[in-house]
């Protein structure tokens, strides 16, 4: 009975082994055919006429771009890239293509609307409104990827938060919330009496403040950090060439954001405020109007990036309609800016292209690159680098965005001719896909 006892037990062992062999084996051949699977899962393949390698300015003619889920799975040429079953094949025939274009500078949030009355009725709905109906028309217009340095109330969070959730259609987006400011100065709200107490969401005074604001904005989802280390041009009663905060103020700032993982941008139109935000570590300087060849020198030596906002200039003295105490800054600022954003590119300053859309109309944002081109004197290649390579290098993004390359996000856009030729021609994109998604042209969902 006892041998009885031991076979069964034995025989009960080799069946249990088995079974866990078989479930073993089982797992395995799931794991291959997921695997097979994987390797066979519907792409989608964007055959190019034309090729642009922003950073080396080569084209290669008949490539294949093979997208799969949100990223560039390899890229090689047409001929050698044959269609699999269920791959989702997109003909861009004699188009070129490149990479989606960036725009470091934006206000999705905003409308260029500056009558005194407008901008004083405007609340975080409407201002909410106005980021879903912009941040599609800046996408459609070929810039997937934008930083938005300014919004009240953290509604460009929200805004970068609904996008990547799928709910709305936009740009990737790096936000930084409220506008850092002093009292009085350009970031704040200065257009009502004493009685009414209206304060700018970003306003601070002094060391412990300021830091406690930019820890707020983190904590409220900050992505970087915008201070006004000068006055600005559509805000009343301040001067765009003067100085708003101190050094130290500005040092408390960017030592808070750089050591919480954040970069800082700081408008900046004078001279002496564009020198010591550089000199307190901030990683960009936004307009730069006024820079002279001492802010120049700190920027080279600190590898600070300069982002121009000039064709908000031409667009303005064109079609602006501006109150008085707008108009004449906006002149002052136009009469120099140009002369002196040119001086500081050819002394080697790095930049990287900013619109200020908002300003003037969403989707007009690669006007910026004619800008560059005409009146700073840059290549078309160049032009297109602070675009592409250039503002992917400030965001922090150059893993995943600023040109096309295997790993980084599937942003493709494309245009009749040669941009290279031409820049004029990124005004007209044709096709624009984000994410792997078609949002604009063939293939569009």
């Amino acid at each position: 009975m006892r041998m009885s006892l031991r076979a069964s037990m034995m025989r009960s062992w080799i069946c249990l082994i088995a079974a866990v062999a078989a479930i073993a084996m089982l797992g395995s051949s799931c794991r291959q055919v997921a695997a097979q699977a994987g390797t066979t899962a519907a792409r989608t393949l964007v055959r190019a006429g034309h090729l642009l390698d922003v950073k080396t300015g080569k084209t290669l003619d008949a490539q294949t771009i093979v997208v799969s889920g949100d990223r560039i799975a390899s890229i090689a040429a047409t001929s050698a890239t044959p269609a699999q079953p269920g791959d989702k094949v997109i003909d861009l025939g004699g188009m070129t293509v490149l990479p989606g274009l960036i725009d470091v500078h934006t206000h999705l949030t905003m409308n260029p609307n500056f009558d005194p009355y407008y901008e004083l009725t405007q609340t975080s709905a409407k201002e909410a409104i106005n980021g879903v109906v912009n941040a599609r028309t800046t996408l459609m217009a070929g810039f997937t990827t934008v930083r938005n340095v300014g919004a009240s109330g953290f509604v460009d969070v929200d805004l970068r938060d609904a996008i990547n959730a799928g709910q709305v259609p936009g740009p990737h987006m790096q936000v930084s919330g409220p506008l850092i400011g002093i009292t009085g100065g350009h970031c704040d709200e200065n257009l009502l009496p004493i009685e009414y107490h209206r304060i700018g969401d970003g306003v601070a005074d002094g060391i412990a403040a300021v830091q406690h604001k930019v820890r707020e904005n983190i904590k409220y989802g900050a992505d970087l950090i915008k201070i006004c280390a000068t006055g600005g041009v559509l805000s009343k009663g301040d001067d765009p060439q003067a100085s708003q905060f101190t050094l130290e103020e500005m040092q408390a700032m960017v030592a808070d954001a750089h050591r919480l993982g954040r970069k800082v941008a700081a408008h900046a139109h004078g001279a002496q405020g564009i020198l010591w935000a550089t000199e307190a570590g901030v990683d960009s300087i936004e307009h730069g109007s006024y820079i002279n060849d001492e802010a120049i020198a700190e920027m080279k030596k600190r590898g600070t990036y300069l982002v121009p906002t000039l064709y908000l200039e031409d667009w303005m003295l064109e079609f602006g309609h501006l109150p008085p105490f707008y108009h004449q800054k906006m002149l002052d600022v136009s009469a120099v800016a140009k002369k002196n954003i040119k001086h500081a590119y050819e002394s080697g300053v790095k930049i990287a292209l900013g619109t200020d859309a908002a300003v003037y109309p969403h989707g007009l944002n690669a006007h910026e690159v004619e800008v560059y081109v005409r009146d700073l004197g840059m290549t078309p290649l160049e032009a297109i680098q602070t675009a592409t390579v250039n503002a992917a290098d400030l965001m922090g993004w150059t893993d995943r965005a600023g040109s096309l390359d295997v790993g980084k996000w599937a942003d493709v856009i494309a245009v009749d001719g040669d941009p290279v030729k031409d820049v004029k021609l990124l005004q007209d994109v044709k096709f624009v896909m984000k994410a792997g998604v078609v949002y604009k042209g063939q293939g569009a969902e």
